[in-house]
């Protein structure tokens, strides 16, 4: 008899944010797509060199899997998939402003681009 495995309950709300955003990549995925719907190719130009189309696949499905990222497959060929932010996924954009806004005013020198570009 199979047992149903209980769902984590996290200790903090700090702790289950960072489950569902941490790592180096998901940040930067959910940012880029917060003016609106991209296909991957868009998204790869915005984030390339930094990460690998693999990764970014990676990245984009796991997001998917946590509410966070809506993709839309069309059937046509070549085949178009479009990825946007569902609305949870929205109410991150400010936390997500005010750590672009943290790292421009503590290590500007070091920063390519401004966050509102």
């Amino acid at each position: 008899m199979k047992t149903t495995p209980k769902k984590y309950k996290y200790s903090w709300g700090i702790e289950a944010t960072l489950d569902v955003i941490g790592g180096k990549w998901k940040p930067l995925v959910i940012y880029q797509l917060k003016d609106g719907t991209l296909r991957f190719n868009q998204i790869v130009d915005k984030v390339t060199p930094r990460i690998t189309q693999r990764m970014l696949t990676k990245e984009l499905r796991e997001l998917e899997k946590d509410g966070l990222v809506r993709r839309k497959v069309y059937a046509q060929v070549p085949p178009k998939v479009e990825y946007s932010l569902t609305k949870t996924a929205q109410s991150l954009i400010p936390i997500l402003d005010q750590l672009c806004d943290w790292g421009y005013e503590h290590m500007n020198d070091d920063i390519e681009f401004k966050c509102e570009e």
